[in-house]
């Protein structure tokens, strides 16, 4: 793809070039992955200046730089295109640049506070069973058919989401299906792409840290309805939207295409009926239609995914036979409600739930199907949004027998003091404060008794812990199986 420097600086008002007009093979926002002819962006973050990198950048080949610095000179033969706000102009000249790629494929976007990743693994079974190839970007990794890449955030930077969906293209995804967050929809992250269908699950409480408010919060997810609603080049566009969550009143005002409205509570045009919920999956049926369903899922929360992922696919024509055979042929996400197998006379479980309502409906399923006592092992990621702290402690107080607090990713936060913050929930709970979370998981399974379930939950799938000296391997899965060896020796 190449493109002059004149013909993006036309989609932005007020843009200006210093230099001559070149033209650019690629744009690139990390100077280690600049290659000949591309324009290298200059991000200003927090922690990070992309006009200090301009140096090794052009090393590497590239011929223009993007900038809102108004008075910038560029260095020797090199152009510069200065625009008034980086994101904005991101915004238009990246889609327009890789020749708006999601129009070449059936998108679908997930958004809301739980569910994403669950769901976007279901839709994801559901289109392959139906024959299709199917992408999928989101929280754990990206995936081209069975071809996985890692990932950084939930929803990538709209330079990184544009070359993912080129890369879909050309190996001939027919399908995409993806995680959406509220981050992504303030920054703009997701523009240029075409949705066909929008699913909202839920909203609680979660990144007030970043949005500030619920309203903003609210206000960010409501922008995919807003994408999926406007005329575009495709046809046949549904949101589908959980009527059980009280910002669905909300969410329903910015969708003006097809709906699909779900629920258990209220009335939905699709509903579960007939539940029976177990420790190893759950049956129930889908009405109207009517599809009875054995699942290997179990929970309330996987009924909602079920539900949200069965209206997107109707909304894409699936048949009912196809959705059925998919759903009930998988297994489970990674880190998400995944237990962990052994010979003990206890069922050990690790989720990544990290909000006050995910950790409420792991603990509400966890009481549904527990034979014995209830131990959990929980804590709250530093340098995010302090409020949730105390609730998340007090919900887990609440559906547990046995609390055992301990340390998430805390990142550049004293950890005593998170938990400092987490124990105000637990108020008078008798609890165990073990801030190393090593030795906090091998205290829950030392503690458990048959029928017992032990729930270790905040960081699921991550392989990782995020701590002030940097970053370790750490994998709740691997230490639970090591715990659970010691407990049978």
């Amino acid at each position: 793809m190449i493109k002059k420097l004149s013909e993006l600086a036309l989609l932005i008002p007020d843009a200006k070039i210093i230099g001559a007009d070149v033209e650019v093979s690629g744009i690139e926002h990390d100077s280690r992955k600049v290659t000949a002819r591309n324009l290298f962006v200059c991000m200003e973050g927090a922690h990070v200046d992309g006009h200090n990198f301009i140096g090794q950048a052009t090393d590497k080949g590239a011929v223009a730089v993007l900038t809102t610095r108004k008075n910038f000179v560029p260095p020797k033969n090199i152009s510069a295109l200065i625009v008034p706000d980086m994101l904005d102009a991101l915004a238009v000249v990246v889609p327009y640049f890789y020749n708006y790629p999601a129009r070449k494929m059936r998108v679908i976007g997930i958004t809301g506070t739980n569910g994403k990743t669950t769901t976007t693994y279901l839709l994801r079974e559901i289109f392959t069973c139906a024959g299709f190839k199917v992408g999928l970007i989101g929280t754990i990794q990206n995936l081209i058919g069975d071809e996985s890449f890692p990932v950084r955030n939930t929803t990538p930077n709209v330079i990184d989401l544009q070359k993912i969906l080129v890369e879909m293209v050309a190996k001939k995804v027919e399908v995409v299906v993806m995680e959406v967050s509220s981050h992504a929809l303030a920054e703009n992250r997701v523009a240029g792409v075409e949705f066909d269908a929008a699913i909202f699950t839920n909203l609680t409480q979660d990144h007030l840290d970043f949005h500030g408010t619920m309203e903003n919060y609210l206000r960010a997810k409501s922008k995919l309805f807003d994408m999926v609603s406007r005329h575009g080049r495709k046809q046949n566009k549904t949101a589908i939207i959980n009527v059980d969550d009280e910002a669905s009143a909300e969410i329903l005002k910015h969708c003006l295409c097809k709906k699909i409205t779900y629920g258990l509570k209220n009335s939905a045009d699709l509903r579960a009926t007939s539940l029976d919920i177990r420790a190893d999956g759950m049956n129930l049926s889908l009405v109207p239609s009517p599809l009875s369903l054995a699942l290997h899922l179990t929970g309330i929360f996987n009924v909602y995914n079920v539900l949200a992922a069965t209206g997107a696919a109707l909304s894409e024509n699936i048949s009912p036979e196809v959705i059925k055979r998919a759903l009930e042929n998988f297994r489970s996400v990674p880190g998400r409600f995944e237990r962990i197998f052994s010979a003990a006379p206890f069922e050990v479980i690790v989720d990544y739930a990290h909000t006050p309502d995910g950790v409420k409906n792991v603990l509400e399923t966890a009481a549904q199907i527990a034979k014995g006592k209830i131990i959990t092992v929980i804590g709250c990621g530093g340098d995010r949004d302090h409020k949730k702290r105390p609730i998340m402690g007090a919900i887990a107080g609440k559906f547990s027998d046995v609390v055992i607090a301990t340390s998430d990713n805390p990142r550049t936060e004293d950890p005593e003091k998170i938990l400092d913050e987490l124990e105000l929930g637990l108020g008078d709970k008798a609890h165990e404060r073990i801030v190393d979370r090593r030795a906090a998981i091998f205290r829950a399974i030392e503690l458990a008794e048959a029928g017992d379930i032990v729930l270790i939950l905040g960081k699921g799938h991550e392989t990782y812990q995020l701590l002030n000296t940097g970053k370790i391997h750490f994998d709740d899965r691997e230490i639970a199986q090591e715990a659970i060896e010691k407990w049978k020796n």
